[in-house]
């Protein structure tokens, strides 16, 4: 069953030159065109299966948050259909909706009824809403006297007062404190549990992986990929380091997933291997266990001071540990075309039991994004199995002490 679905949706904004331009355009019945367009989206078209998860990613001015509006109904797209079945809520744009001269409480009533809920059980919402809020003190001061975070707080609260069929979530729940993110997140995972369809934009790379189970990048109002979180955030890692263009970038099935490469080719990486402390090549260690990363790379150019670093992630995708030569102060201060470096990493696989990628990359400074020589997503997977010495759960091993001492009372 589809919980929404999206055929050729388009939105287009007119530019005016003047006021009386568009007085003009509406006394003609659009004969005479005086305005400049503006294409926020161009044929976009996607589905989402009812209890699904899709996370929406793309750079500023994409047209994320214009289709978040058109999916909210609070606007109208210039062109194709949007069919989206049973009870929707939006949390948008900050305080979409709310009248800033009204206190919290009566900001809340009206969103209560303007959701469906029946007057008799108001009350009980609004207790529901305060509580989760935890805005006791300031439920009956006017809504202008909020920090944005109160403001969010509030909005959430209200939004998912009511498990909707559809959860439509823009990027306000960035404002709030690192707790309420948590309680946040909390309520939309079990909203989800129990079959709540959700569409979430975000730029945090770490809550589209953990919240959803499909991505669609927008890139210029149009779709550019869609695929699992994994695939589709490395390619939108690669597309902002070339800066707005695909070209460069390659993808391919791999052992670890779809395997994501980019980059200028002044610089490739030829090998990837990780060694044990005796030099062997392996891809399973125990944890805790010391490991050495090796990657050869080889220069087209002559480059300045290059920068070489890793990122591991776990099988689910979310980065574990990264740094690179950069920040680390081992530098090579140049060099030439034709030539081969190797770069080198020690360290001691302090990771929980599970499967993990090592992502790769060559490019100058502190980061990727200014010049991306080769960009090398998932170059190997290696595994990490428990150690006998030591019991433990999580995904990392982090050195620890215990001790217990007996006292009499």
């Amino acid at each position: 069953m589809t919980a929404i679905t999206v055929d050729n949706l388009s939105k287009r904004y007119k530019r005016y030159p003047h006021r009386w331009a568009r007085l003009g355009d509406w006394l003609s019945g659009g004969r005479w065109m005086p305005y400049e367009s503006r294409w926020v989206l161009r044929d976009v078209s996607f589905a989402v299966a009812a209890g699904e998860a899709l996370g929406v990613v793309g750079a500023n001015g994409a047209g994320k948050s214009t289709l978040l509006k058109i999916l909210a109904g609070t606007t109208m797209p210039t062109g194709g259909t949007v069919r989206i079945g049973g009870r929707v809520a939006a949390l948008l744009e900050l305080g979409l909706g709310f009248h800033p001269d009204f206190s919290g409480r009566q900001n809340a009533t009206v969103a209560c009824q303007m959701l469906g809920v029946r007057p008799a059980d108001v009350a009980y919402r609004l207790g529901e809403i305060v509580d989760f809020a935890e805005l006791a003190d300031a439920f009956d001061q006017p809504l202008r006297s909020y920090s944005t975070g109160m403001q969010m707080r509030l909005a959430f609260s209200v939004a998912t007062t009511v498990r909707p069929d559809v959860l439509i979530v823009d990027e306000a729940l960035s404002v709030g404190d690192a707790y309420f993110q948590h309680k946040s997140m909390h309520r939309i995972r079990e909203y989800r549990a129990a079959g709540t369809t959700l569409l979430f934009v975000s730029h945090d790379p770490a809550a589209v992986k953990s919240l959803c189970d499909r991505a669609l990048l927008l890139n210029a109002g149009t779709v550019l990929r869609s695929g699992t979180p994994d695939a589709v955030l490395d390619y939108y890692n690669a597309l902002v380091a070339v800066r707005e263009t695909a070209s460069g970038i390659t993808q391919q099935a791999g052992d670890a997933g779809t395997v994501t490469r980019s980059g200028n080719g002044l610089a490739r990486i030829a090998a990837v291997e990780l060694f044990d402390e005796a030099g062997r090549p392996r891809q399973m260690f125990q944890a805790g266990e010391p490991a050495r990363l090796q990657c050869v790379i080889d220069f087209h150019a002559d480059i300045e001071r290059p920068t070489v670093g890793l990122l591991i992630r776990d099988r689910l995708g979310n980065d574990v540990f990264g740094t690179n030569t950069y920040y680390l102060d081992v530098v090579e201060p140049r060099i030439g075309a034709g030539e081969r470096l190797i770069a080198s990493f020690a360290t001691r696989l302090n990771l929980g039991p599970g499967s993990y990628s090592v992502t790769v990359a060559v490019h100058s400074d502190r980061d990727h994004y200014e010049h991306n020589f080769d960009w090398w997503d998932r170059a190997l997977v290696f595994e990490v199995v428990s150690s006998n010495a030591f019991r433990f759960q999580g995904s990392a091993l982090l050195p620890i002490e215990a001790r217990l001492e007996k006292r009499g009372r």
